[in-house]
């Protein structure tokens, strides 16, 4: 079960291409996006949808189970 720590959601990027899909806002990441990259690598919109996802959940969208 992969927990997200405070640190991981602080780190952000700028998305260098278009990614596909964010599974947590359902929006296209597209390049030129802030995002937010977690320790499995999964990339998703910073902003205050990602926060509140993480606030309940607590892990990967992605990965549940890892």
């Amino acid at each position: 079960f992969l927990t997200i720590s405070p640190c991981a959601l602080s780190s952000e990027d700028v998305l260098s291409k278009d990614a596909g899909e964010c599974a947590i806002c359902l929006e296209e990441l597209q390049q030129g996006d802030t995002i937010a990259r977690l320790p499995c690598l999964c990339i998703y919109h910073k902003g205050q949808v990602f926060y509140e996802w993480f606030e309940v959940n607590r892990s990967c969208p992605e990965h549940p189970s890892d």
